[in-house]
């Protein structure tokens, strides 16, 4: 149960002396500061659990420290443990409302931290031999947690599904549509197409709204590999850019996507044939390695945002009426990003993986909030698209030449260059 702050009892906080003798105080102590001689701070532990990682001093400004601090005016910690309570609070209400904890003298991009209970965590020792409540106040790690998400629950971020969903649509669906509509004489051949500046767009722009969702998450995940996987998204995005700029130029000279690289009739008779193995690591880059960096990591930190995206609670367990019109376009991308980047298997181990985590978490009484839903009903309606479509062209056989063995998922522009732009 959630311990009140202003009632635990004043013993239990030492008088301040000079120095810095330290008393324990639920689990935590009284000190002198290094910020100066008039202030102190209410230090806290270090614990495995503890997620803070900054302070925050009598002006309202946070201040880096390890382990988390919390700066008190000699004012405010002659109110005694009220005065925790009190801080917190207005901490709060500042980040509810960033104009009141402004003024000249505040840091630009400065952020106010909620506090919230941690269950779960050891008793530690207080003053007088008495042990604390199981419940203990920490600071959240990071600077744009929000007030609902403080309760456990990140509410729908229809912005940045929007976001995300349109310039998936615009930047890397429609970039090789592009590339063919605009007039080759604006773009020639021997410069980047209209297409390639859409995929520089969207690798600057997909990393950003996934880290921006990564930080919306309720639960703090391991940074080091959300970087880790931003930085190789990046690299993979970048080697597939050159590699398919390259590729559908080809289009203009007669490259047929759905046959072979060595059975295009442009290629097959390339002299020296030490070109067409060229050809091919151009092809290697484009269809294995860059796809591979790209959506590996891409895939990777959606199922970690995925693997917050849980609540106690069965009635916040819905999605709005927003989310239900955004199922229909986000499904249908990822089953064009499935069909056209060649990774079935890696989605298909990516959704099995969050119906297992959903069934775990089911028998923990946790359901899935709005967003969770929102990204596992469309990696559903994905893969019934996908079964449509390969049950379509399943007796195809040009593809499947194309495309031999078990895993048979045709590619869309295959398809396109096979049967619509050949019979104009």
């Amino acid at each position: 149960m959630e311990q009140d702050v202003d009632a635990l009892p004043r013993r239990a906080l030492p008088p301040l002396g000079a120095g810095s003798a330290e008393t324990p105080v639920r689990g935590a102590y009284w000190r002198e500061s290094e910020l100066g001689p008039r202030a102190a701070v209410l230090r806290l532990p270090p614990a495995g659990d503890l997620l803070g990682r900054a302070g925050l001093d009598g002006s309202g400004q946070w201040r880096r420290s390890d382990p988390p601090t919390l700066s008190l005016t000699p004012e405010r910690r002659a109110e005694g443990p009220a005065a925790f309570g009190a801080v917190m609070e207005a901490a709060a209400r500042r980040r509810q409302h960033p104009g009141a904890g402004g003024g000249p003298g505040a840091q630009p991009g400065a952020s106010f931290l909620q506090a919230r209970p941690l269950f779960g965590s050891p008793q530690l020792p207080m003053a007088g031999g008495e042990k604390s409540s199981p419940s203990l106040w920490f600071l959240p790690r990071h600077g744009s947690v929000k007030a609902e998400e403080a309760a456990g629950t990140a509410p729908f971020h229809l912005d940045l599904w929007f976001y995300f969903t349109l310039q998936n649509w615009v930047l890397d669906f429609g970039r090789p549509i592009a590339m063919l509509v605009f007039p080759l004489e604006w773009f020639p051949l021997n410069k980047p197409s209209v297409g390639d500046y859409f995929h520089m767009a969207y690798n600057i722009i997909t990393p950003f709204l996934l880290l921006k969702l990564i930080e919306r998450s309720p639960r703090t995940l391991p940074r080091s590999m959300i970087y880790v996987s931003i930085i190789t998204f990046i690299m993979g995005a970048s080697i597939h850019l050159v590699g398919d700029s390259v590729n559908h130029r080809l289009l203009f000279s007669g490259y047929q996507h759905h046959l072979s690289v060595r059975e295009n009739p442009i290629i097959k008779n390339l002299k020296p044939e030490t070109l067409i193995d060229s050809f091919e690591l151009l092809y290697y880059y484009d269809e294995y390695l860059g796809h591979s960096m790209w959506y590996i990591p891409f895939f990777l930190i959606l199922f970690m945002y995925f693997s917050g995206c849980f609540t106690p609670t069965r009635g916040e367990s819905a999605m709005p009426g927003a989310a239900l019109l955004l199922v229909v376009p986000s499904g249908l991308y990822y089953w064009y990003l499935v069909t056209e980047g060649q990774i079935f298997i890696l989605f298909i181990f990516t959704f099995f993986a969050m119906l297992a985590l959903v069934v775990h978490q089911k028998r923990k009484r946790l359901f899935l909030d709005s967003n969770g839903l929102f990204l596992f009903y469309s990696f559903g309606l994905t893969l019934l698209l996908v079964a449509l479509w390969v049950a379509w062209l399943w007796n195809d056989p040009v593809l499947r030449k194309k495309y031999p063995g078990v895993i048979y998922v045709p590619e869309p522009w295959a398809f396109y260059t096979l049967h619509v732009s050949s019979g104009h």
